[in-house]
């Protein structure tokens, strides 16, 4: 398979995307990743790279190859499907090949600080001045107003500062960090949210704009129900291990083998459950026979919970999941080799395999399923510069003698 066979030699991708161009100066995750799912849908995404320091996310493992060509998977993870070309945003003809490229850029992604790429002499309005439809999305940790904007910031930041931090773990024992970076995670998907949503503005008006994604923001929205707690009763949600704040029973329970999700809280899933179980009037049990009575902690905890610790204690993860087929909410709690092998996760087309190093790697797929959108073709990442011959004389009209020039120079 050719570097660009699937990316064809226009750098167009398919998919419902297609023809959408994108200048992606991120690094790491909080940016690569909604360029990715924008690539992932056939936009043309760039990415960016200075060609003395390219990302350092290509030094996080786990690596692939020999070890003198070893390559990161995890930064082909997030930086499937791009070409690559590099940038010396110091260099004035850095500068320059930016601003000819943003005019046939429809989009450009960037995790700076705020106020990094206006002290570039590349910010938002100067580019807007060249191409005045460029939707400009910033990713950042605090966003691009308000008193914290200039702050530094890293995934644990927006997890500390959004809130999250704080009700993650066990009541007896210190918070805990979410344990993926989902404060990176978070504000890329909705940067990559906002970013159509300008796209559609910009296509029925002429006008683009800035699409400005806080960390903090975007983890504060996935405390659920902490800040209505708050502002209606005062209630500072704190950690609460595996249980809800008041649906019960509905968290996790051992097993023989392991441990399950079960969330048959309602009267309905719990008359199934203990009818499952062979002790069908446990559901008309006076102490236990309504939803309000198994939210009360104490009888939930002296009631119900031994009870479901009896019934799932002599089954296997497995075996409880049969059991409880399409009747109730169970669900084995699955370490990632499992949830990689589930047969469920393989019809999804949820692992795809993509090259890294001469080699297949599985990595998650795409999660967004489009009836109307044909199969995907899942590219390798782009090395540094590796296409700026292709996307500099496309896009920014650069010649032959200018390539060389430019590389001599350091701008490229």
């Amino acid at each position: 398979m050719s570097d660009n066979q699937h990316i064809g030699a226009t750098g167009e991708r398919a998919g419902p995307l297609k023809g959408l161009v994108v200048l992606d100066i991120t690094r790491v995750v909080a940016g690569p990743y909604c360029s990715m799912l924008l690539a992932d849908m056939g936009a043309t995404v760039i990415k960016v790279e200075h060609p003395d320091d390219p990302d350092y996310a290509r030094t996080f493992p786990p690596f692939v190859g020999p070890d003198d060509e070893q390559l990161s998977a995890f930064f082909t993870q997030f930086n499937r499907n791009k070409l690559g070309i590099t940038l010396n945003f110091k260099s004035a003809e850095g500068r320059d090949l930016l601003k000819r490229l943003i005019r046939n850029t429809d989009i450009l992604v960037e995790n700076f600080r705020p106020g990094t790429m206006d002290k570039l002499g590349l910010g938002y309005e100067v580019l807007k001045a060249i191409n005045p439809k460029l939707i400009y999305t910033a990713i950042s940790g605090f966003g691009r107003t308000g008193p914290n904007a200039s702050k530094p910031a890293y995934d644990n930041t927006g997890q500390a500062a959004g809130g999250l931090w704080s009700m993650n773990g066990y009541p007896d024992r210190p918070p805990v960090r979410v344990g993926t970076i989902i404060g990176d995670l978070a504000a890329s998907l909705y940067a990559a949210i906002g970013t159509l949503a300008a796209i559609r503005e910009a296509e029925a008006t002429g006008r683009g704009q800035v699409v400005d994604v806080s960390q903090q923001d975007s983890v504060l929205t996935l405390t659920e129900n902490a800040v209505v707690r708050y502002t209606a009763k005062r209630e500072i949600a704190a950690p609460l291990g595996n249980d809800h704040p008041f649906v019960r029973p509905y968290g996790q329970f051992p097993c023989k083998d392991g441990y399950v999700f079960f969330g048959g809280y309602t009267d309905k899933f719990w008359a199934i459950t203990c009818a499952m179980f062979g002790e069908p009037d446990k559901a008309t049990d006076p102490a236990i026979d309504t939803m309000e009575k198994r939210f009360d902690p104490v009888v939930a905890e002296t009631r119900v919970k031994p009870l479901l610790e009896r019934w799932f204690g002599q089954y296997t993860k497995a075996e409880l999941e049969a059991m409880a087929g399409d009747k109730v909410p169970l669900s084995a709690i699955k370490n990632i080799a499992e949830v990689v092998e589930d047969p469920h996760i393989a019809a999804r087309q949820m692992i795809v395999e993509v090259p890294v190093a001469g080699r297949l790697v599985g990595m998650f797929g795409q999660p967004i399923k489009l009836s109307g959108a044909t199969g995907s073709v899942f590219e390798k990442a782009p090395s540094p510069g590796e296409h700026n011959e292709q996307v500099l004389t496309r896009f920014a009209g650069v010649s032959a003698a200018e390539l060389t020039r430019l590389k001599a120079s350091g701008a490229i």
